[in-house]
Order: C-alpha cells, then sequence, then structure tokens
C-alpha cells in the first residue's frame, strides 16, 4: 500500500520549513501513524552519519528523530556541501561522488539524479503511512524549474499536495505568498493547497482579514498560524545564515545560585560545518556560547572553540589573517582552554597535506598539538564510539583528513596537549556525562566556579523542543485538513492565479 504524502515548500529560504516538516512528523506520529522525513536534494553544511554509514543532512535526522524512525540515506538521496560560491561537493546516497560547479550541476547532473531521487520517495511511501516531505529555498525559483528535483518537480511526480510556509516575521508574507503562487505554471499551480503562517507575534485576529483577502485572490485557504517560538534550538540547515559575530546561544536555565557562567566562544571560520556540535554546551545552565571573528573576542572566554569546516586550508588562512591564530596560540601557551573539532582539529596540528580538498598542497598548522594531516580522496564517514575523560563517548566522523598523531595524550580519536583538545568526533558533547566532565576540566583551568548541573538531559531537552515542534502544528494548525491533504492526495480544481493579477 502506498503512503500519504506532503510536501512543505517555502516562500524564501528559512521560511521554517525544516521545523515545519519536524513539527508534522511529532505530530503524525503521535497519532500512531509510521512517518518518515524526505528531502531530495539539500544543500547544507550541516549533516550526520547514518548507523550504515551515509552522510544526510542534519536537519533530515532531526526530522527522523522527530518522527522516531531511524535515519536513512533514503531520507535524503542528494546532499550538496559548499566547498565556495561556485561549486560543491555532490554526496549521492550517503556517500560523495564528484565535485561540480553550479552551472555545472543544473546543466545536466541535477537531471541524471532525479530518477534515483524519486525511487528513494517512493521506497519510502511503500513502507511509511505518510511520508512528509520538505522543499528547498522557493518553489518560484523559475529560472531552476526546469531541472528542479526537490520541489514542484518532485510534487508534479509524485502528485504530492503543497503546503507553502511564510515567515512572517520578516514582513511581507502575504506578498510571498501570492508572489509565490502567482509565478508557478498552472500544472504546478493546481498542487499547491494553500499556506502556513509561521513566526506569528500578537493578535491573530488582526491578520485574519489579510487571509480572508488572501484566499479571495488566490482560491487557497491557510492551514494555520504558527505563533513565534522562543529558545528552540532545533538543528538549522544551511548555517546561520546572517553574520555570525554576535550571535549568541546561551541556556534558558540560570547557574546555580554563587556559581559563575561560563564563556564560550566560538570562531566563526569560513565554510563552518556543524556548528551545532556547540549546542550542546549551551544547553547547560550558566553556559553562553557565542560565534566570533575577532581575537578581542577570545581574551575573556573561558573555552575556545575551532568547529568543524569544509576548508581547512582556507578557515587556517583565515584565523592568520584575523588575528585568531597569535591569540589562539597565546592562550595556549598559557595554559586557556582551546577544543577543536574536526577541520578545527586539523588546523591545531603542526603539517597539513592537502590535495584534495584546497589542493594547496602542503601547508603549515598551528602547532598546538603533536598531530600531522594529510587528506585522502576517499571520505570518513562513522559512528565511532569511546571513552574520555571515564565516561563514555558517542559521535560521527565526517571528514577527508586523516590525522597521525605523535604525542600528547589520547583524546578520543585525537589528542590532548595541556588545555588544547582535539578531536574529529562531531556530536561528542552530546554524550551528558563527558559533557560535564569537561566542562569541570575546562572551569578548573579557568579558574571558574562552575558546576555542570548533574541533571541536565541533551537527549532530553532535544526530545522536549520536538514535542513542542508537534504541539505547534496540533494547537495552531487545521490538524483534521492537514491529514485529510496527506491522506487523499494533490487538490484539484483550485483556480490559477493570472500572473500580474491585482
Amino acid at each position: 500500500m502506498r503512503g500519504g504524502g506532503l510536501l512543505v515548500a517555502g516562500t524564501t529560504s528559512d521560511a521554517g520549513k525544516s521545523v515545519v516538516t519536524a513539527g508534522i512528523c511529532r505530530w503524525l506520529v503521535r497519532k500512531g501513524l509510521k512517518v518518515a522525513p524526505f528531502k531530495g536534494q539539500n544543500m547544507s553544511l550541516n549533516s550526520f552519519v547514518t548507523r550504515e554509514g551515509a552522510e544526510i543532512g542534519r536537519a533530515q535526522a532531526m526530522q527522523a528523530q522527530a518522527a522516531r524512525v531511524e535515519p536513512t540515506a533514503l531520507m535524503n538521496p542528494v546532499l550538496l556541501k559548499p566547498g565556495s560560491d561556485r561549486s560543491s561537493q555532490v554526496v549521492l546516497m550517503g556517500k560523495p561522488v564528484g565535485e561540480l560547479s553550479a552551472r555545472g550541476y543544473h546543466g545536466g547532473r541535477q537531471k541524471e539524479l532525479f530518477e534515483p531521487v524519486l525511487a528513494c520517495l517512493e521506497e519510502l511511501r511503500s513502507t511509511y503511512d505518510a511520508v512528509i516531505c520538505e522543499g528547498a529555498g522557493s518553489p518560484a525559483e523559475i529560472n531552476l524549474r526546469r531541472t528542479d528535483i526537490v520541489n514542484m518537480g518532485i510534487a508534479r511526480a509524485a502528485r504530492l499536495p503543497v503546503v507553502v510556509v511564510g515567515d512572517i516575521d520578516r514582513g511581507g508574507v502575504f506578498a510571498q505568498f501570492f508572489g509565490t503562487t502567482a509565478l508557478l505554471g498552472p500544472e504546478d499551480q493546481s498542487l499547491v493547497a494553500g499556506y502556513l503562517v509561521n513566526k506569528f507575534r500578537g493578535d491573530v485576529t488582526l491578520l485574519e482579514p489579510g487571509l480572508d483577502m488572501l484566499h479571495g485572490l488566490t482560491g487557497r485557504r491557510t492551514f494555520g498560524v504558527l505563533p513565534y517560538a522562543h529558545g528552540l534550538g532545533i538543528d538549522e540547515e544551511d548555517g546561520l545564515r546572517v553574520s555570525l559575530r554576535g550571535t549568541v546561544r546561551e541556556s534558558v536555565v540560570a547557574p546555580p545560585v554563587g556559581a559563575d557562567v561560563l564563556r564560550v566562544a566560538v570562531c566563526a571560520v569560513p565554510l563552518m560545518s556543524n556548528f551545532t556540535d556547540v549546542d550542546a554546551l549551551a544547553a547547560e545552565p550558566g553556559v553562553v556560547v557565542r560565534f566570533v571573528d575577532r581575537p578581542e573576542e577570545l581574551v575573556d572566554a573561558d573555552l575556545v572553540v575551532v568547529p568543524g569546516t569544509r576548508g581547512t586550508v582556507k578557515a587556517l588562512a583565515w584565523l592568520r589573517e584575523r588575528g585568531l591564530a597569535d591569540e589562539l596560540a597565546r592562550r595556549a601557551a598559557a595554559g586557556r582552554p582551546v577544543l577543536g573539532i574536526c577541520g578545527g582539529f586539523q588546523v591545531l596540528g603542526e603539517h597539513i597535506e592537502d590535495e584534495v580538498e584546497s589542493r594547496a598542497g602542503a601547508v603549515d598548522g598551528l602547532g598546538l598539538l603533536p598531530v600531522r594531516v594529510r587528506f585522502a580522496r576517499e571520505k570518513t564517514l562513522a559512528r565511532p564510539v569511546g571513552e574520555a575523560l571515564g565516561e563514555r563517548v558517542e559521535g560521527y566522523e565526517i571528514h577527508h583528513g586523516v590525522a597521525s598523531v605523535d604525542g600528547g595524550e589520547a583524546f578520543l580519536d585525537g589528542c590532548r596537549v595541556g588545555s588544547v583538545w582535539g578531536t574529529h568526533w562531531h556530536g561528542s558533547l552530546e554524550s551528558d556525562g563527558f559533557r560535564r566532565a569537561f566542562l569541570r576540566e575546562v572551569a578548573a583551568a579557568s579558574g571558574r566556579r562552575f558546576v555542570p548541573a548533574p541533571d541536565t538531559s541533551f537527549g532530553a531537552l532535544r526530545e522536549e523542543q520536538l514535542d513542542r515542534l508537534g504541539d505547534l502544528i496540533e494547537e495552531h494548525a487545521d490538524t483534521d485538513a492537514l491529514l485529510r491533504l496527506i491522506e487523499e492526495g494533490a487538490p484539484a480544481g483550485l483556480p490559477f492565479v493570472p500572473p500580474g493579477a491585482p
């Protein structure tokens, strides 16, 4: 039996497609349905490794958690990982298959991927009661419609009804809904069932006249108005799109009376990947996490994190140009904590040999760890389990760089020298016992009176956040109408919006 389906599109990038998709998944699974998320093509530097060793977008892994199923490559068959403004690594069914320019991808390769993408969706629909698909960017990117495999292209091929999400917090949401619909061709328009307003603040009765007018103009209803939800902390798909400097993530829970706040500075390196690694730190009461790009912003930090990056050599040059490299060296000499993760671990080493990612050849690292890195063409994709600081640790690895460690104290797959730590393991800080032990070390080295809360569970906090998303859908959307849409398929007979209509 073929399961139902829905495509959650958006008027823009960051309209809220990822979190709405996750919310619908959690609402449906709480109703007893077997649900899977799906995104045919994802462009993101935030990725995850499934248990079978496939790399997929981290947003789809989060949505799978919302659906209470194990993530697989079927849920995100094509992942694009930008390496510059003009090219990306193409990951197909969880494995890298090459590097392509944007013109090369949209000029031919994307067409070749359409059948595998559609086959993955159909396989999921044969297994699950419902598959909730997420679009990318906007379905009204008319310059790319001919090669589209993630928005209206997949909706038309699979006969999926489409709900368009708009971020009202940005302003202009009525124009976004109308313009998105008007720019679609008649056949695509016929699949658009209606709209979801996201991030609304205020009195919804003031919005209702506009929604009625929108219905009159487009012939399409609005399925709900979702309020602005603070402090969700859910994995973001494409990275922080605004300037990272000044962006703050901090716990909503105050530290114990008499305890110090612990300050974490994250270097906002170019092509930053998996910045979600620090979310577990920000979940701890009394920990404040800031993304920074100036050396003076490291001075009062208790811990500096050099995160993962898709451009290790580029990040290394950036650290030197900004003066951050010198400040990291001063910190290390003074015994002040520094943590390098994946690409950030690699730049802390002595030497890098890269003929794969940057093709820069031999490059000197910062020399803070006794590590030499050689980039291999085959990517390491793994889900390791180990022990550090007397605690069990789980993580995942996504890297081309192979590290040879020659000294220091063993630390996961990397090493530690004094207060400088390095590992390829993403996600290690989500292991509660290890995170607390690590923060105790940081506090001791920084002279802070900081004691990690003994009962903070990152996994439980994530479940609470996903339940909040499910609540948003259940309480503020017309769930009966959404369920009919998912079960019955694409709408029929909706009027078209003529281009240029008032």
